[in-house]
């Protein structure tokens, strides 16, 4: 028993640590996102993020090497999300109208679960270095690339009406991106609300008349 429990342990042990140190990474990111959204990227000092965090900034360095990193940790979180959740919509074998109508209902609840990280990219993004402005550009048009895929499958089965796919899931992606410049938490609009005109909104523009 007592063998069985310490091999138990040491199997545990890695598995442990590597969520402590993604709690601690996460952390960081949080006060930064926080700070970044109040006063701006440049007014905001690694000194400032970690007395937010009660930490020193070498505690900082040990999961990021600058403060740019973490500017592009924050501005990954959105689109990686997105893309995540719209391959599994891509691969639930749903009819394309059914397809869609989850993609954009999914996608604008992280929008807004996520929605200070995604302000902080569309207001900073100009201070990415060009690497990572190059590497998050690419996401957002693999995603508009998937999403275009979509909607010639669902305008080949007769269900949508569409004539030039990829430009239509640039503006889809982009109006849904642009519901976190302006949701406030607590203002007039539930979050299920706006997911289900943003679904009546993309319908009107894809679907066959």
């Amino acid at each position: 028993m007592g063998t069985s429990n310490s091999h138990w342990a040491i199997v545990k042990a890695p598995q442990l640590k590597t969520e402590v140190q993604e709690f601690k990474r996460l952390r960081i990111l949080e006060e930064a996102r926080e700070l970044f959204y109040l006063q701006g990227y440049e007014a905001t000092t690694l000194d400032a993020i970690a007395d937010r965090l009660k930490v020193t900034k070498p505690f900082i360095y040990s999961y990021f090497k600058n403060k740019s990193e973490i500017l592009n940790a924050i501005c990954h979180v959105g689109i990686s999300r997105s893309l995540a959740s719209l391959d599994e919509a891509l691969a639930s074998g749903l009819a394309p109208r059914e397809m869609l109508r989850h993609i954009v209902e999914q996608v604008t609840s992280i929008v807004l679960a996520n929605q200070k990280y995604i302000v902080v990219y569309l207001r900073e993004e100009k201070n990415l270095e060009k690497k990572e402005a190059r590497e998050l550009l690419a996401l957002r048009k693999e995603f508009s690339v998937r999403l275009a895929k979509l909607l010639e499958a669902g305008t080949l089965s007769n269900e949508f009406d569409v004539d030039d796919a990829l430009l239509t899931a640039v503006l889809i992606g982009g109006m849904i991106t642009y519901v976190a410049t302006w949701h406030r938490p607590h203002g007039r609009w539930p979050q299920s609300e706006i997911s289900l005109h943003m679904i009546k909104k993309v319908e009107r523009m894809v679907m066959r008349k």
